[in-house]
């Protein structure tokens, strides 16, 4: 059965302020939540990438084995991701100042964090470039061919920019959190458009277009070679037999 206020599209006789859109108020909670979490899935997308790069180049330019990429970085990113969410969530349901700013200080750590773990995965990724492309001549001829491809090139600037636009993205935060709820910072509007959804948007397009799953086969045939294997070591008797 319709309500009272069910047409109420504007401010009326009949219509009070609150029945209306102008009456409408976020909740401010999960505005929080979502803003602060929703950085760290490009994130992860990123360090998740490299294991494959890794893997298709050479292991023996890496200082990291493969698969450590992937267990250390996204380690470190969900820790930032608990910190951020659990302070957003803090923040926004204090009653006292002194407990929006331990909300506010959790936040601001878990960016903090997220922030030296990209710059030290950004370390550990260029130093693996150089000393594959010092190697360049002794590559493998499949890492030869896929480093002349089109398609793979596209797909690392759009994994470079990506990476560029997130940390510039965790870096404003930094700056928006650390001058205090209602800062100047971040209380501009368009530098909050740009630095926090323009930004984001150019790294959703890039990890879009530029697809591993078009641009970089190899690290789906590399899933799904690891997927075999594993199978196929389940299935062998000789590695689930049982002593008598």
């Amino acid at each position: 059965m319709p309500g009272p206020y069910d047409d109420c599209l504007e401010v009326t006789d009949f219509c009070v302020v609150e029945a209306t859109t102008y009456g409408y108020r976020p909740n401010l909670a999960v505005t929080i939540f979502f803003i602060a979490i929703f950085g760290s899935f490009f994130a992860a997308a990123v360090y998740l990438t490299l294991k494959h790069i890794v893997l298709a180049f050479g292991p023996e330019y890496s200082r990291l084995p493969p698969k450590w990429y992937t267990w250390i970085f996204i380690s470190c990113d969900l820790l930032s991701l608990i910190m951020q969410g659990a302070g957003g969530g803090i923040a926004a349901s204090a009653e006292g100042e002194s407990t929006q700013d331990i909300g506010s200080n959790l936040m601001l750590a878990g960016i903090v964090w997220q922030v030296i773990t990209l710059l030290i995965f950004a370390a550990l990724a260029a130093d693996f470039v150089f000393r594959t492309s010092r190697a360049r001549s002794n590559l493998p001829l499949a890492a030869s061919e896929l480093l002349r491809s089109t398609k793979f090139r596209l797909f690392a600037i759009g994994l470079v920019t990506a990476y560029v636009t997130i940390t510039i993205r965790c870096t404003y935060r930094i700056a928006e959190l650390a001058g205090g709820w209602g800062n100047k910072i971040m209380q501009n509007e368009v530098e909050f458009i740009i630095l926090e959804g323009v930004v984001i948007v150019i790294a959703v397009l890039c990890q879009t277009a530029f697809h591993p799953g078009y641009c970089f086969p190899q690290m789906q045939l590399q899933h799904g070679a690891a997927a075999a294997k594993g199978e196929k070591n389940i299935s062998d008797p000789e590695m689930t037999h049982t002593s008598v």
